[in-house]
């Protein structure tokens, strides 16, 4: 149709298209590389996020939050980066696709005006030749423009592709790794377990690759690295030359000391290690118990059962066997309690018990236990091996392989197998071994409690594992002191149990609010500048075809040359490409990135700042949408979608403009046409909105899923429920798509009622157009046309672009909901402190109270005591007496109860004047060297006491990030800590020493390891009081050993306060705390509580530590 109107000029502007096919190409490549580069910095930014999220509790113990923020930023800031350079050159691409319906015109008409003629002489410029090729070059207009979509959305298809290729290219373990049958064999003493010269190791073996291979071969080893329970994951073989035979039905324990390889003889039995040489075999079903307890989201009884059906004969007998049917006695819905995401709420003894119990209502043929005992009491200890565990407990006729730092039950094992560097060093009965007084002998002799122990335990088997209510819902990283779900909780959610919250999703149209808000985070300067920019670009936009009229108008006069015409018009579309580049640059890479940037900042120090209450009732999946798929639309989706938008409304203005000023009649039809489309608006978005917060709700459970499956994937892997697990994440999946399908369908929907609407306009306008012909020149019709045809091109685009805008806004909308979350106490207060302070470590309670969240009871109920400076005070009571509430209170993680910001916090008040009004119940104080804590500012205070925790937490990074997150300390202080730590050794022999990266939770660490480089955390505090929170409680002997020591040496001038469920640990305490249900029961000397025989004499007593 070009070529009948304007002959072979029209091929001049068509070559532009050619002309770009390389600029589209390099544009490609170059995209290609930087969404690499920023997906990769957006996956290392939400891997961080997810540790942090998973060990926020420790990160406030220890006031790491700003350490990790600006780890968190840096990651942000380089995605920022790569994301305004792509910015840029797609602002400066705008140019191709913006700008070429109109450099077509430009050069088609420059040339028809020129040569275009007969014999290349100048073509005639009129009304049907201007304005018939200006329609439908304007036609091309989107085609085009789609190019640059199109371009985009290839270079994502394919990074997105690259990277899911290179993930399933990644080696796999091989599931011949051991040769695993079914079924048990036929004879009864035949070995069900072999080891033959088998060497393991946690990465492939060695081999020349080239640069790209390597690199992936460096990915599929830490992502195995992060999926496994290393001891050190080098590659040199962990196990080597490994000979075992485990008989039918016996009880075989793995001893030896840290970091020798027994947690890594368990992986390599259910193949998560890489075989190098020999052969494994199993036979019959398994069931694995984790060194770290492996909870999901759900109910008690789905945790047991899991996915099993239910028989409550055999549910029954397994809740008794392993001790939990105390802890559900107290509970008002019982087995139906949902016990939160990662056992939140469940001390460390219960998740380790609940394991167990899962583990048993398997029924395997071969358990395989790793150190489950380590965490619980000594009496809870005696139960578990009497009616679970030992020689006549549930387990009795199936084969076990335990291993266990312990050396209390070793005599009653029918095998015993010492692990020393990676090899089986020595194996047979505790007589034999004992007899040949080799390393185990050794072993024995330096930890063994000798005889005395025995009767100990004869005793602690007569002790019944008594509980009391407790209100307390959370616990400090796993000990015995709080129960799984309070008991008031329980009942407020109507005998339910649930803990989590549904997420809400919010109806009705995105507030005006929340557009306000982003404008704000953009700035009201970058607001306004757009809006200015937007204006001179549609006036340069529009300059065009009315000087084209003018032209086609004058032509005849000969008032001005051909050049004279086409000079103006050149210099208007320059005018217009330049605005048009600085427009889209403004739009769509300064502005929202600015916004992007400040959100992400506002939205990370908010998160970071929220109190605990948060955390245990909000998923982790939940708040990583928000800073994955909700910051994604933030900084993608928004930016283009307000581009489209505001061009699209600008450009159907600036045509209606135009329609109205050549057929002012028009207007009549504008109020019409217009009620038309704002009720097809407004119900469309009543619809749209609904959509997508759920599509953006439903991806929430599908994270979830995905994050509890990796944290258990060795489990899952060896009771074969990987099936069962894929058909769930599956399910969820299919939801999310949903969700997604549904809003697609949705615009389908919009777009063709959009089109049929317009069809009936342009037929409107070219009536209006037809009866007004008198009165109109013929230039003037055909700019009358020309617009109106684009019209309804705009106005389908002004709504669909108004209803993704409004979509979009949905991230803002959930971001917001976050930032207007009341946070804990300021983390600087400016209140004087003495320098040095604490300078002598004296703690005062004085009539102390508090509860985890308001409406539940309260846990301490006014506690008084008084800790003299370099006071060493053991903190003991039963299960729920709210020992671990005591070490919360003084970090300040849960608050007096009923002071202002314990209720602020759980009532989520933006606006607190409301709370100022009212009065103040007293909830007592905490005061260290005479000042009250409540006065202080959290950042100040937590970094000013040091702890110990039970479960040791490391974080991905290096040694040195590990140590110091905040990077306040020197290199040499870091090394004088690991050396006081007894650890020096061990991080010198890494490469890189202190830059020695550590894997995700500290995988390539033993347990003992880990909790060393915690007691070198608490070294380089050097704060006067220290509280030990269950420290040696997961630990093998000889860790423990060389923790208490250096405790003894290094903190005999600081206060310290030591959380104990082994009675042991605290009798050369000063002082005894003793806690029953809150309250302060006893607190004096051991020596004169075990005089006095009450609770600690009890106590002391079940333990096996005094006798009769």
């Amino acid at each position: 149709m070009l070529y009948s109107t304007m002959g072979w000029s029209a091929l001049c502007g068509l070559t532009c298209i050619l002309i770009s096919a390389p600029i589209q190409a390099w544009v490609g490549e170059f995209l290609d590389t930087a969404r690499d580069a920023k997906l990769g910095a957006m996956d290392s930014r939400i891997q961080l996020m997810t540790e942090i999220l998973g060990n926020i509790k420790i990160i406030k113990l220890y006031a790491y939050e700003e350490g990790f923020r600006s780890k968190i930023q840096a990651f942000r800031n380089e995605e920022l980066s790569i994301m305004r350079k792509s910015g840029v050159v797609l602002a400066v691409l705008s140019l191709v696709y913006t700008c070429f319906p109109f450099l077509m015109a430009f050069i088609s008409f420059a040339v028809y005006a020129t040569i275009g003629g007969p014999s290349f002489t100048p073509g005639e410029i009129n009304s049907q030749v201007v304005f018939v090729s200006m329609t439908l070059f304007g036609l091309l207009d989107r085609p085009v423009g789609c190019m640059s979509l199109v371009i985009e959305a290839t270079v994502g298809i394919r990074v997105a592709t690259r990277r899911i290729q290179k993930f399933l290219l990644k080696e796999e373990l091989d599931p011949r790794n051991t040769e695993h049958e079914p079924t048990l064999p036929k004879d009864p003493t035949a070995p069900v377990i072999v080891l033959k010269d088998a060497t393991f190791a946690w990465k492939t073996e060695s081999k020349p690759l080239d640069e790209t291979e390597e690199d992936e071969e460096d990915e599929a080893n830490e992502s195995t690295a992060l999926l496994s329970n290393s001891s050190e994951q080098t590659n040199e073989p962990t196990l080597t030359n490994v000979n075992v035979e485990i008989t039918r039905g016996h009880l075989t324990a793995v001893v030896g000391r840290v970091g020798q390889g027994k947690s890594s003889l368990l992986s390599a039995i259910i193949g998560d290690m890489y075989k190098r040489q020999g052969r494994a075999m199993i036979c019959g079903s398994v069931a694995y118990v984790p060194q770290q307890a492996w909870i999901v989201n759900a109910s008690v009884r789905d945790n047991i059962t899991f996915g099993k059906t239910f028989e409550k004969e055999r549910y029954d007998h397994i809740l008794f066997a392993s001790g939990l049917l105390p802890d559900l006695a107290i509970l008002a819905a019982g087995d139906q309690t949902e016990i939160g995401e990662r056992g939140i709420n469940l001390s460390g003894g219960q998740k380790q018990r609940l394991s167990l119990a899962r583990a048993a209502y398997q029924d395997a043929d071969i358990y395989l236990l790793d150190d489950p005992l380590s965490a619980v009491d000594a009496h809870v200890d005696q139960h578990l091996w009497t009616h679970l565990i030992g020689p006549e407990g549930l387990f009795k006729n199936k084969t076990r392989v335990l291993v266990t730092h312990g050396i209390n039950h070793l005599e009653q094992v029918d095998h015993i197998l010492v692990i020393k560097n990676g090899q089986v060093s020595e194996k047979g009965h505790y007589k034999t071994l004992m007899k040949v007084k080799q390393g185990f002998y050794q072993l024995i002799k330096e930890f063994s409690v000798s005889h005395r122990n025995k009767k100990k335990q004869k005793r602690g088997q007569k002790a019944s594992e008594s509980s009391t209510p407790s209100s307390s819902s959370t616990s400090i990283n796993g000990d015995e002191s709080c129960t799984i779900v309070a008991e008031d909780e329980a009942e407020k959610e109507g005998g339910s149990g649930e803990l989590i919250e549904d997420e809400e999703v919010k109806d009705g149209l995105v507030t005006w609010k929340t557009f306000v808000s982003y404008c704000k985070l953009m700035s009201y300067y970058f607001a306004g500048l757009i809006l200015v920019a937007f204006v001179l670009w549609q006036g340069l936009q529009l300059s065009v075809p009315f000087w084209l009229q003018h032209w086609t108008a004058t032509v005849d006069s000969n008032t001005h040359s051909t050049s004279y015409y086409l000079g103006v018009y050149a210099v208007l579309m320059a005018l217009y490409m330049a605005v048009d580049v600085y427009t889209t640059f403004l739009c769509t890479v300064e502005a929202p990135l600015y916004a992007a940037k400040a959100l992400h900042e506002n939205l990370l120090a908010k998160v970071l700042r929220l109190p605990m209450s948060f955390f245990d009732t909000t998923p982790q999946g939940r708040v990583l949408n928000r800073f994955s798929n909700d910051i994604a639309g933030v900084d993608e989706h928004i930016p283009e979608a307000l581009l489209s938008f505001m061009a699209c409304l600008f450009n159907l203005v600036g045509s209606l403009l135009i329609l109205c000023f050549v057929t002012p009649v028009f207007l009549l039809a504008i109020p019409v046409l217009a009620v038309f489309y704002l009720l097809l608006q407004a119900y469309f978005l009543r619809t749209s909105n609904i959509l997508r917060r759920l599509d953006a709700v439903a991806r929430s459970p599908l994270y979830q899923h995905f994050t509890e499956t990796l944290n258990g994937v060795s489990s899952i892997r060896a009771m074969q429920l990987s099936a069962q697990f894929t058909a769930k994440n599956d399910s969820h999946a299919n939801t999310s798509s949903n969700a997604n399908y549904a809003v697609l369908m949705n615009n389908r929907w919009l777009a063709a009622r959009i089109e049929a609407l317009s069809s009936v306009a342009i037929l409107v306008a070219a009536l209006l157009i037809v009866f007004s012909r008198g009165t109109l020149s013929p230039s003037m019709c055909g700019l009358a046309l020309s617009n109106m045809i684009q019209i309804t091109s705009y106005a389908i685009f002004s709504l669909r672009s108004y209803c993704d805008l409004q979509g979009q806004l949905v991230s803002i909308e959930r971001v917001n909901e976050y930032l207007h979350k009341r946070t804990e106490a300021p983390a600087e207060t400016g209140v004087y402190l003495p320098k040095q302070w604490p300078q002598q470590g004296k703690i005062v309670f004085k009539n102390y109270s508090t509860r985890y969240r308001e409406g539940q009871d309260l846990v301490m109920k006014n506690v008084s005591f008084t800790v003299q400076p370099a006071e060493k005070v053991g903190i003991v009571g039963r299960t729920g007496a709210g020992k671990s509430s005591l070490t919360l209170a003084l970090f300040r993680i849960i608050e007096a109860a009923d002071s202002y910001w314990a209720r602020s916090s759980a009532q989520d008040l933006t606006d607190s004047s409301a709370l100022e009004q009212e009065p103040l119940l007293d909830g007592g104080s905490i005061e260290i060297d005479g000042v009250d804590i409540s006065t202080v500012g959290l950042q100040t205070l937590r970094q000013h006491l040091a702890i110990i925790p039970q479960d040791p937490t490391l974080f991905a990074g290096t040694v040195r990030d590990n140590l110091d997150p905040n990077g306040e300390a020197s290199d040499a202080d870091l090394w004088e800590a690991l050396e006081r730590a007894h650890l020096k050794d061990h991080v010198s022999s890494l490469a890189g020493g202190l830059t020695y990266e550590v894997a995700q939770n500290g995988e390539n660490f033993s347990v003992g390891q880990r909790s060393l480089i915690c007691l070198a955390r608490a070294l380089l505090r050097k704060t006067k009081i220290l509280i030990l929170d269950e420290a040696t409680a997961a630990v093998d002997v000889e860790t423990d050993e060389l923790i208490q020591k250096t405790i003894r040496e290094e903190f005999k001038d600081r206060t310290i306060l030591t959380i104990a469920h082994r009675i042991k640990t605290v009798m050369d305490s000063d002082k005894i705390l003793v806690l029953e249900q809150g309250r302060v029961e006893e607190y004096e000397s051991p020596k004169t509580l075990l005089a006095r025989k009450g609770l600690f004499h009890s106590l002391a007593e079940q333990a096996g530590e005094v006798s009769h």
